[in-house]
Order: structure tokens, then sequence, then C-alpha cells
């Protein structure tokens, strides 16, 4: 029996017992084109730079915001088209030993991942965020309940952000560099200035959609990514779906045939 296929069989023995997942970020923001690839990281029009927005005045719960990296635009989709590196962003929700499974392939690839957690996730799984961090991967924030959070009020977005935000850093002692909000692939001024309020000074997009949480299958995942993939790219993955795990290896040998390394996203951008 050949690794794929034992993958798949324990990716599909794992998705049996799992619970229905939350659907991804998928809205019409989501699949909106993205423009011309520049050589510097892409920012968006109209996005608030992480030192010219205006946020609500804080309070004595307002985190310390992380120091903005100035080469970066406050909302990001790619990192430099000059390097031979990819990040492979998961969303983190689902059940955990799809999880494991997935986080196994990609160490015994040398690929490190970065996983946008929900917060109700590590609620529930609270191990996982070490497990990880143990594995040489990156964990960030895709809020508390995985909600519409585009729709928000300013105070329900930045309660969403500043929850996750607690709870990574109570398991891990840090909230993490990264926020990407749920259920949108871009976020909204207002959306930009709670996570700035909450510490992020960056809200992490992409530019390579696999398209996954829809459960194309295995192939069609590998080649939503395989087709888009460039030096530089920022691609959006999810835990928790069996066509995700099983497609894992071809889509890092495809990278690694093209000359392109998966790295977390903080390698990516700095």
């Amino acid at each position: 029996m050949t690794r794929r296929t034992v993958l798949q069989a324990a990716a599909l023995a794992a998705a049996a017992g799992a619970a229905a997942l939350a659907s991804g970020c998928g809205t019409s923001g989501r699949h909106s084109a993205v423009g011309a690839r520049s050589a510097a990281p892409a920012t968006t029009p109209g996005a608030a730079s992480p030192t010219t927005a205006s946020s609500t005045t804080a309070s004595s719960t307002t985190a310390s915001p992380t120091a903005a990296i100035p080469q970066l635009p406050a909302q990001i989709t790619h990192g430099p088209l000059t390097r031979p590196q990819v990040a492979l962003t998961f969303h983190g929700q689902g059940e955990p030993a799809l999880a494991t499974a997935l986080l196994a392939e990609a160490e015994r690839a040398g690929a490190r991942l970065t996983v946008m957690a929900v917060g109700t996730w590590l609620d529930a799984y609270p191990q996982l965020a070490r497990r990880i961090l143990d594995g040489g991967h990156e964990l960030g924030n895709h809020t508390q309940t995985h909600g519409n959070i585009d729709a928000m009020s300013a105070a329900g977005a930045y309660a969403e952000i500043a929850g996750c935000a607690d709870r990574l850093r109570r398991l891990t002692g840090s909230p993490g560099r990264w926020f990407r909000p749920s259920q949108t692939r871009l976020a909204t001024p207002t959306v930009q200035r709670a996570a700035l309020r909450a510490g992020y000074p960056h809200c992490l997009s992409y530019d390579v959609d696999s398209l996954d949480y829809t459960d194309p299958g295995e192939y069609a995942v590998r080649d939503n990514v395989l087709r888009q993939v460039r030096a530089g790219s920022v691609v959006s993955l999810h835990l928790g779906h069996p066509g995700t795990v099983a497609a894992l290896p071809a889509i890092l040998d495809g990278l690694r045939r093209r000359g392109l390394r998966a790295v977390t996203t903080t390698e990516l951008l700095t």
C-alpha cells in the first residue's frame, strides 16, 4: 500500500467520525480578482495603512499593537516575487486527526505551514496549539467564532479578534503575528482598524484559493493550487478536509519540482 493510499484511508476514517465542519471563507469578496502581481508584497486599493488607520480609543483591555513591518501593507495578498518561497496557510478548524495527519505529512517533506486558528477550535482542542508550534509551524488568528466579520460592528469585530488573540496568548504565550478575517478574503476598513487595535497591524489575505473547503477531491485541490501558485504566493487551504490531506504530498512535490519551498508566513514576508 502506498503512502498516499494510507493518507487517504486515514483521512476518510477521521472524516467519518467528525462533526459537520464550518464552511470555508467563501463570500463574494473571497473570489474577487487579484490585481497584477508586483515585486513588492501586494496591498489592496483603499486599504488603511497601519500607520495611519484611525482606531477606537484604547481601553485597559486593548492589546499593545505588534510593531508594523514597514515594507508591508495593511492588507497582504502575497509576498516578494523574487524569493523561491510560498506560504501554505490553513484555516484552523476541523477534526484533530485530520490536522495531525496533515502536519505530519508536511514535516516529512520539510515544509513549514501557517495555521490561522479559530478560537473555538482552540477551546475544543487546546493541545493542537502546541502541536503546531512544536512542528516548526506558525499560528495566527482567524477570529473567535468564524462569523461573517465584515458584517459586524466595530465592537463585534474587535471582540472576535481579541477573543482569539486571548486564546493564543494563553496557550502559547503569544497572540501570533498575523490575523486573517473570517468568511471573507479581504478585510473592510472597519475590520482593519479592529485588528490594529487588537495588536495586528497587518491582515493576511491570499492570492491562491485552493477551494478545498468545497470538497472537490484531492486532484482538484492539487490542480487548483499548482495551476495558480508562483514565487511569493500565499495559498489558502483548510484543515478538516480529507481531500486536502490527500492532496498535500502532490502539492509539495509540485512546488519542489518548480524550485519552490513552503515556509511560514513570517519567513516569506520578513
